[in-house]
């Protein structure tokens, strides 16, 4: 009998991959799709539907408990519906932190509790590494988040911590790319017309994890038997600076000529506020906030996977040049370049 599965936030950047997965590895596979979101990257026929009330957690049960009876309940979930941006950092809260604590406590209540529940957070839930030494974030180091979005996500962490209704695993994605993401594509962008900007004069020590690897490793976690109350970083295990990050971008788009500038931390606060400003003035979101302002400034992102690989076997099938090299096809291939 075929196994089920729930994926939040389905129609977002990372969810649509994992979508994907699932489908290739022959999962009855249930999408968590608000009404009106787009579902261009979820066009295949065997993809199952549902608009979850996350908002309202009596609602929530009571849609939970009519989906177990006719349905049963999922053999797996992964939880990766949240804000990355918002114009108000309350929002952050109301869906990364509240809306996981309504999820997991109606599949409790509702019987509909699954075998194993993933929670899909962020490096930033740690908040700021060592930036003397430059040593890895490991799993043991305190989590002390430094931005809205990574508080949000540490208490999203905390109450899937303090349940006990079903096993769980916590994967701390670094920087996801691929193909659709869009704020890495602005650096790809502006790199293709010539100019490269950094943030601040030491070098920013990054770390990334291509989206089909970031996918494959959420079911080696789910799959795997043994992994039960576990916690991982997700990277692919290499280290680059910002600068060499942009070098590999212009080589791969055969850009001859780029012209680069480092701009201070503090000119770039400056900008950050004034685009937070506008969009809190016309409700919008922007790329550019405070929020985000810390996490261009921290310059140490570097990550402990020995883990991942060590309980999953996980080795990355994407180097960071393969991942750019189909990333940037895909953009050149749907317009975006």
């Amino acid at each position: 009998m075929k196994k089920s599965i729930l994926i939040t936030g389905a129609s977002g950047f990372i969810g649509g991959f994992l979508v994907a997965e699932a489908l290739r590895r022959g999962y009855e596979t249930w999408a968590g799709v608000r009404a009106g979101s787009s579902r261009d990257q979820l066009k295949d026929e065997r993809i199952r539907f549902i608009d979850l009330k996350y908002a309202d957690q009596e609602q929530l049960t009571a849609q939970l408990r009519a989906f177990a009876k006719e349905n049963g309940p999922w053999d797996y979930v992964i939880h990766n519906a949240g804000l990355t941006k918002t114009a108000d950092k309350k929002n952050f809260f109301r869906v990364n932190s509240g809306f996981t604590a309504n999820l997991i406590e109606a599949l409790a209540a509702s019987g509909c509790k699954p075998q194993k529940f993933l929670l899909m957070s962020s490096l930033s839930s740690y908040g700021r590494g060592d930036e003397k030494t430059f040593r890895p974030i490991s799993i043991g180091d305190p989590q002390k988040p430094n931005t809205a979005y990574g508080k949000s996500k540490l208490e999203a962490e905390n109450h899937l911590r303090r349940q006990s209704y079903f096993p769980y695993v916590i994967l701390r994605p670094t920087g996801v790319y691929g193909p659709g993401e869009k704020d890495y594509f602005m650096e790809i962008k502006s790199i293709k017309a010539g100019f490269d900007f950094a943030v601040g004069f030491t070098p920013q020590r990054i770390t990334f994890i291509y989206v089909k690897d970031l996918a494959r490793a959420a079911f080696l976690a789910l799959e795997n038997e043994n992994i039960r109350n576990k916690e991982y970083f997700a990277a692919d295990g290499d280290t680059y600076t910002d600068e060499s990050f942009a070098r590999l971008i212009q080589d791969v788009l055969g850009k001859r000529h780029v012209v680069r500038a480092r701009i201070p931390t503090g000119l770039v606060y400056f900008a950050c506020l004034c685009s937070e400003g506008i969009g809190k003035l016309f409700g919008k979101s922007m790329t550019l906030n405070s929020d985000k302002f810390l996490i261009l400034k921290q310059r140490n992102w570097i990550c402990d996977v020995e883990p991942l690989r060590k309980d999953l076997g996980f080795e990355p099938s994407y180097p960071l040049r393969k991942g750019l090299e189909e990333s940037i096809a895909w953009y050149k291939e749907n317009e975006w370049l």
